[in-house]
C-alpha cells in the first residue's frame, strides 16, 4: 500500500482535517475554560422588559378646562404648566378673603383702640362713685339737723349705688376686652389667623388652576379635553421620566438559588442590537411569583393541576450615563445576563439593597405656600396702623416656567 505524499490531495486532505479538529479542540478548550471560570456563573433570560415610574398627572380641584399645554410624546420639565383650569370662581374666592382678613384686622385694631377707651371709662366711673359717696356723707352728717329731707337721702344713697353698679360694668367691659387682646399683637389674633388661613386656602386653590409636572419626562396618555369638566384626582395624562427606568426581569426559579442583591449584570435591548450593551446592578428579588400577584391567581388546589416553571420578577438597575448615551422605553424586550458568581453586596438572599434616596419626590409645589404667606403679610400690614392707607398691589400669582400658552383639542 503506498503513503500518500504531503504533495498529494489527500496529504493536502488529511493537513485540512487535521487543522480543523486542531481549532475545533482550541475553541472547544477555550469555551471549556471559559465556562468553567465565568459561563457557567451567568444565568440568563429573555422575559425582561424596561419599567419605570408612570406618574399620573391629576388636578387637586375642580374645574372646566380652558388651555392643554403638553401633549403625547412631548417633553416637559417639572413645574411646567400641562392643564389650565378656569380661575374665575377662585379668584372670586380669593377677593372675599382678603376682603375678610382686612376686615378682621380692623376689627382687631378696634379692639385694642376699645381697651384704652374702657380704661378711662373705669377711671371715670371710679370717679363718679367717689363723688357720690362724698354726696351722700355730707347729707348724712346734717341729716339729723332736718336741713336734708329724707327723700334727697334716698337720692344721694340710689346714686352711690347707680355709680357702683356702673364702675362694676366698666371693669367686667375692660376685663372682656382684656382676655380679648392679652397676649396677642394684630397679626397674631385669632380672628386675624383664621382670616389668613382663608385667604391661603383660597390662594392654593387659585394656583392649583394650572396644574404643573411634577416632574419631567415625556407626556404620554393624554386623555383630557378643552372644555372638560374635570373632579379633583381624575387622571388628565401622564409624565413618564425616562432618565428613571429599570428593568424587570423575570428569571425561572431555579435560576435564583445564587442570586444576590448586588451583582453585576450585562444587558443588551432589541431596538439596539448586540452592538449596545448595558451594565447594571441586581436591586432586589420579588417578593413572589407573577402568578401569585396576578389578578387570577392559579387555583392549584382545585383538582385540575398542572406543574408550570414560575418566574420571579428581579429588579435591575441601569448605569445613567450609558441609558442617556441609548435612551430606553417602558415595555421594551431586553436580553440579561446577572453573574451569579459575584457574590454581591447583600448577605443572603432575602436581603434588600438600601434605598440612596426616596423613591420619588418634588418641590414644584413647594413655593405655593410662600407666596400665600408674602400676600396674608401685605395685607394686613395695608390695614394696620399707619400704612392703614396704603394701596395693595394686585395679587401676583407664582409664575411656573412654561412654553406658550396654546389650546389643543
Amino acid at each position: 500500500m503506498t503513503t500518500p505524499t504531503p504533495a498529494s490531495p489527500a496529504g493536502r486532505r488529511r493537513r485540512s482535517l487535521l487543522a480543523i479538529a486542531a481549532a475545533i479542540g482550541l475553541a472547544a478548550v477555550g469555551w471549556g475554560g471559559w465556562w468553567a471560570t465565568h459561563g457557567r456563573f451567568l444565568e440568563h433570560t429573555d422575559d425582561a422588559y424596561v419599567a419605570g415610574n408612570v406618574v399620573q398627572i391629576t388636578p387637586q380641584i375642580a374645574g372646566t378646562v380652558i388651555a392643554i399645554d403638553a401633549d403625547d410624546t412631548q417633553l416637559v420639565k417639572a413645574g411646567q404648566p400641562l392643564v389650565r383650569l378656569d380661575p374665575n370662581d377662585a379668584q372670586v374666592a380669593l377677593q372675599q378673603a382678603e376682603a375678610q382678613l382686612a376686615q378682621a384686622v380692623r376689627e382687631v385694631r378696634a379692639l385694642y383702640a376699645t381697651g384704652g377707651a374702657l380704661e378711662a371709662t373705669v377711671r371715670q366711673r371710679e370717679a363718679d362713685l367717689a363723688r357720690a359717696r362724698d354726696d351722700l356723707a355730707r347729707r348724712q352728717q346734717v341729716a339729723t339737723t332736718g336741713a336734708v329731707a329724707g327723700e334727697e337721702l334716698e337720692h344721694a344713697r340710689a346714686a352711690v349705688r347707680a355709680a357702683d353698679t356702673a364702675l362694676h360694668t366698666a371693669r367686667e367691659q375692660l376685663a372682656t376686652n382684656h382676655v380679648q387682646t392679652s397676649g396677642t399683637r394684630v397679626d397674631t389674633h385669632p380672628n386675624v389667623q383664621r382670616a389668613a388661613a382663608r385667604v391661603e386656602e383660597t390662594w392654593l386653590a387659585l394656583a392649583r388652576t394650572a396644574v404643573p409636572a411634577p416632574l419631567g419626562g415625556l407626556v404620554a396618555r393624554r386623555a383630557v379635553q378643552v372644555g372638560q369638566r374635570v373632579a379633583a384626582g381624575t387622571p388628565l395624562m401622564a409624565v413618564v421620566p425616562l432618565e428613571q427606568v429599570w428593568v424587570d426581569a423575570n428569571f425561572k426559579e431555579s435560576q435564583l438559588r445564587h442570586m444576590r442583591v448586588g451583582q453585576p449584570v450585562t444587558l443588551s435591548a432589541d431596538v439596539y442590537g448586540g452592538d449596545v450593551e448595558y451594565h447594571g446592578r441586581v436591586a432586589g428579588l420579588a417578593a413572589g411569583t407573577g402568578a401569585a400577584f396576578a389578578l387570577l391567581p392559579a387555583q392549584n388546589a382545585s383538582g385540575n393541576w398542572i406543574k408550570v416553571v414560575q418566574r420571579v420578577p428581579v429588579r435591575i438597575t441601569l448605569d445613567p450615563q450609558e441609558l442617556a448615551a441609548h435612551p430606553l422605553r417602558i415595555g421594551l424586550s431586553m436580553n440579561v445576563a446577572v453573574n451569579v458568581g459575584d457574590d454581591g453586596a447583600a448577605a443572603g438572599p432575602l436581603a434588600t439593597a438600601a434605598p440612596a434616596a426616596p423613591a420619588g419626590t418634588t418641590d414644584v409645589f413647594a413655593d405655593l405656600g410662600k407666596a400665600a404667606q408674602a400676600r396674608i403679610k401685605a395685607i394686613i400690614a395695608a390695614n394696620s396702623g399707619a400704612q392703614a392707607d396704603a394701596a395693595l398691589p394686585p395679587a401676583q400669582l407664582p409664575a411656573h416656567p412654561s412654553a406658550p400658552r396654546r389650546t389643543r383639542v
